[in-house]
């Protein structure tokens, strides 16, 4: 998918970027048509002063004369050209022949002649690359004849001109393309992959309660004549296991509605004391049945605006945490307090420091630093992912730092709102 979508890109950019070259070259050509077009006509215009005036021609048409025929601020070559009068009967009576340009009488006459036979006094005679323009001028007719084919070469080579640049240009924008397409796709193709994993491991972990669920119930059904109290154990194991699936059915459910960000925030004045203490209560028979010693350090007065469900949901995630991996006779130490104008809430933990390696990973969803202990204590790996969740919807950052010296400390910054 992630390829398809990558091809599509760069088809798309392609495609948008030929179109306005087409555009941009299609304007020049044409301009350049027009611009050659209307030098001929004013080689025509001063043809018919010059033959009127009787004076000869000894230059090249707007420009001065070069010695090899171009203009010398231009690419156009001179405009082969003569002129002619006309008496009343349409005989060539003077011809006036431009620079490089050679005529005959006959030749000229049956030009005249071709040209008579048109109503309009401008345009093009067929077979011919020429084009005419008539003119009377005090009682007297002339005709000038322009070569036509410097406008065909200027637009050939114009086109051939364009073509190679429109091919430079896209060959270069293709690769620039690939690699916009590798960037910008880049975070998508994280997310993509995430995703994939998110589902396979939210299916492995499903698979397991279903697994035993049914196994209790095949169970009972090969005793279908026993009471419930005699079949009691396999009914608590398909309780538990239920509501150890429901727990995470509503844990995927919440990162769901995260990704989503359609969580309920209702966001309220709430006061941190109340709700820090209020988490950590419940956990001192926790932490005593575990042998770990917990201890806080809350500063009063201390408010912010948020969901207050949500943010208890915060402080239990990181306490129970931090009490599983405190270890035996271990200390579990929580702060609030504020620190360079921001709220923070901190859990800090002994016991066995995470490795280095795995501290990157540890918010990502259904990750274990140690799968084996997790899975033994009831963990799926969507705690701290949870964690993640509700501090940044509280517009907050969560942090973690682990080391022999100093323990493992999770902290969460909210900014003072």
């Amino acid at each position: 998918m992630i390829k398809q979508l990558r091809h599509k890109f760069i088809a798309t950019n392609m495609l948008l970027v030929s179109l306005v070259l087409l555009a941009v070259f299609s304007i020049q050509a044409f301009s350049a048509y027009q611009r050659v077009c209307g030098q001929v006509y004013q080689a025509q215009i001063m043809a018919l002063k010059r033959i009127s005036q009787e004076s000869p021609f000894g230059f090249e048409f707007g420009r001065p004369h070069r010695e090899d025929g171009m203009h010398p601020d231009s690419n156009f070559p001179t405009v082969p050209i003569f002129a002619v009068e006309i008496n009343m009967d349409g005989q060539v009576i003077a011809i006036q022949e431009g620079p490089g340009t050679t005529v005959s009488h006959e030749t000229a006459q049956e030009l005249v002649d071709a040209a008579l036979l048109r109503s309009s006094g401008h345009g093009n005679l067929s077979g011919e690359s020429l084009s005419y323009l008539f003119q009377e001028m005090d009682g007297r007719q002339f005709f000038a004849f322009a070569d036509n084919r410097i406008v065909s070469s200027t637009i050939r080579s114009q086109i051939f001109t364009s073509v190679l640049i429109c091919a430079l240009a896209l060959s270069g924008f293709y690769l620039i393309s690939r690699l916009l397409a590798k960037l910008s796709l880049r975070s998508t193709e994280q997310a993509w992959e995430q995703q994939r994993q998110f589902v396979a491991d939210a299916s492995h972990e499903l698979k397991t309660p279903i697994t035993v669920i049914l196994a209790n119930v095949g169970i009972l059904l090969t005793h279908p004549d026993d009471l419930v109290r005699e079949q009691s154990k396999w009914i608590d194991y398909i309780q538990d296991e239920a509501t150890r699936m429901k727990s995470l059915v509503d844990d995927l459910l919440f990162l769901a509605k995260s990704d989503a960000a359609r969580l309920p925030t209702h966001p309220t004045r709430v006061q941190m004391e109340q709700i820090v203490l209020g988490a950590l209560l419940p956990f001192e028979s926790v932490a005593f049945e575990a042998g770990v010693t917990l201890s806080e350090e809350i500063t009063p007065e201390i408010t912010l605006q948020g969901n207050e469900t949500q943010l208890r949901r915060l402080v239990v995630i990181l306490l129970d945490n931090a009490v599983k991996y405190a270890g035996e006779h271990g200390a579990v130490t929580l702060r609030l307090d504020q620190a360079q104008g921001r709220i923070r809430l901190s859990v800090h933990n002994t016991g066995p420091v995470i490795p280095p390696e795995h501290q990157p990973h540890l918010f990502e969803r259904f990750y274990r630093s140690d799968a084996a202990r997790d899975r033994a204590q009831g963990g799926y790996g969507l705690g701290l992912s949870i964690a993640k969740s509700i501090t940044e919807g509280h517009g907050g950052k969560i942090t973690v730092d682990s080391t022999p010296e100093k323990g493992t400390t999770f902290t969460v910054l909210f900014p003072k709102k």
